[in-house]
């Protein structure tokens, strides 16, 4: 790793010298990929205000040269600017072996920086491009920050709560008393016993009760009359509890009161983020409960309204839909354009940018075309280009996957409509999801270096933010989430009427923030 613009330098204690640099000139770190750098600092106490993430780079640069998938490690960047074989991809938390590649010289890092940056600059959006890797990279550090920081986490009201919806805590391999009780119930209702936990099982105990299904998901139980649906739904709802979020999940993932997930930057193709462990996106809302703030501490919680049709409002420059925009609820502003029904401003707006055609969607986005005719269209060209297996690209320049070959084989036969449709309303989304992403990491950039210490960010999800501060910092927080949205905006979309309101409360429960 290396100071953007600066010189390799030899050091025997790296996080002294980092905190040395950092301290004196702030700059933007240079680093293969801050998984693997990062962490080992922040254990060290060293934080950095900024940096450059090779790989992440990488990553955007082969996508948008139509190289999705290609290695994006700074090794492979380097091998394929010198012609090398390119070597396999691994992930930075593999175990070492003996033949473990030695960390790339910062020297070659510098090379593949310079031929990162010419490359950016000979996009024909290259400022957007630029401001999409700072954020990105912004996002690496936030990230492995909060995995660091963690989130508040509450065993002992973890445990309680576990108790109460499924029983005590069961020896290995057995269920908890409330579970087994309603396996129990199952097989009662079947007249023999039945594995709840087993789709063939269950599959073929209903046909033995003449009801045929062709799986066990929820949606599908609750279209049955049996009295095995009842038990077996909430036997579904508790199991998933139990197995994602139960006992053995807190002992791996919970450490001196925190919740340390692994958060994975630009982990969905639209530039979301995802996790490859913990499960930090997909928390039940009973399990709020258990975020508690540390006493003396609160929790800072925010969440963008109605994020994905306001950018859509300013990346089209539909000034009708840009006026809605202006409003705190969109839809209820929208709601005279759809006959005073604020439901169907609703209904046109997720089906314009989602593609639904079922219901009143396809008058009501006849009702959209009419009166904000550059939005429709702006969505509809997506989709259009996605039909034909063309690129799109977010408002700085993320982009979409290419079709698959099994794509451009059922395009050609008689199901080709279907599958082009289909591609269309995920290419339709992905240039308004992948946008409302770069607004949300761009709040996360602006809203990181605002927060005064010791203020951590520890949790994000899409559009939602959490900080734990002390209860004295909690109006200076607030404020602070409010011009780091409005930050964001500016820096995407410039001066525009669209508004972008964060809503920000301070409660000492995340369950009260719901």
């Amino acid at each position: 790793m290396l100071p953007a613009g600066g010189t390799a330098r030899r050091t025997s204690d790296l996080a002294e010298a980092v905190r040395e640099v950092e301290a004196a000139e702030r700059p933007r770190w240079v680093w293969a990929d801050a998984r693997e750098t990062y962490p080992a600092l922040l254990r060290a106490g060293v934080r950095v205000s900024r940096c450059h993430d090779v790989a992440l780079t990488e990553g955007l640069l082969l996508a948008y040269e139509g190289r999705y998938g290609e290695n994006r490690s700074a090794r492979a960047a380097h091998a394929r600017l010198h012609g090398l074989p390119v070597p396999d991809e691994q992930p930075p938390d593999a175990p070492g072996t003996l033949f473990a590649p030695e960390p790339l010289a910062a020297e070659a890092v510098a090379e593949v920086l310079a031929d990162q940056l010419r490359r950016i600059e000979a996009l024909p959006e290259s400022g957007r491009f630029r401001l999409l890797v700072a954020a990105e990279s912004a996002g690496a550090l936030t990230a492995a920050e909060m995995a660091h920081d963690g989130m508040p986490w509450r065993r002992d009201v973890h445990d309680a709560l576990l108790t109460e919806l499924l029983g005590p805590r069961p020896v290995h391999g057995m269920r908890p008393a409330k579970l087994q009780a309603l396996a129990d119930e199952v097989a009662a209702a079947f007249g023999h016993p039945v594995n709840p936990d087993s789709v063939q099982q269950l599959v073929k105990a209903f046909k033995g009760a003449g009801v045929a299904l062709k799986s066990t998901r929820s949606w599908e139980l609750k279209q049955i009359d049996h009295p095995a649906v009842a038990p077996l739904l909430a036997y579904k709802e508790l199991a998933r509890l139990f197995s994602f979020h139960g006992w053995v999940w807190a002992d791996q993932w919970v450490r001196d009161g925190r919740f340390r997930p692994e958060y994975v930057v630009g982990g969905v193709v639209s530039g979301r983020w995802a996790t490859s462990g913990g499960g930090a996106l997909q928390i039940p809302k009973v399990m709020r409960r258990v975020v508690v703030a540390d006493d003396g501490w609160t929790l800072i919680v925010a969440d963008a309204a109605q994020l994905e049709p306001r950018v859509l409002a300013a990346m089209a420059g539909d000034m009708g839909l840009a006026r809605a925009a202006g409003e705190i609820d969109l839809y209820s502003a929208l709601a005279q354009s759809f006959g005073g029904q604020r439901d169907n401003a609703k209904i046109a707006m997720l089906s314009a940018m989602y593609g639904g055609t079922s219901g009143d969607a396809p008058k009501l986005l006849a009702m959209m075309r009419q009166r904000f005719p550059q939005a429709y269209q702006f969505v509809e060209d997506a989709a259009k280009a996605g039909e034909e297996g063309r690129l799109v690209r977010s408002w700085l320049g993320r982009t979409s996957p290419p079709p698959s070959s099994r794509w451009k084989e059922l395009v050609s036969g008689p199901e080709g409509g279907r599958a082009a449709r289909d591609r269309g309303r995920f290419t339709r989304n992905f240039v308004v999801q992948g946008t409302a992403a770069e607004w949300a990491l761009a709040l996360l950039a602006v809203l990181r270096g605002l927060l005064p210490p010791p203020a951590r960010l520890v949790f994000f999800q899409h559009d939602e933010v959490m900080v734990h501060c002390p209860i004295g910092q909690a109006e200076e927080v607030m404020a602070a989430v409010t011009a780091a949205a409005e930050e964001a905006s500016r820096l995407l979309f410039g001066r525009t009427p669209v508004r972008f309101p964060m809503e920000a409360v301070a409660v000492t429960c995340y369950a009260d923030a719901k």
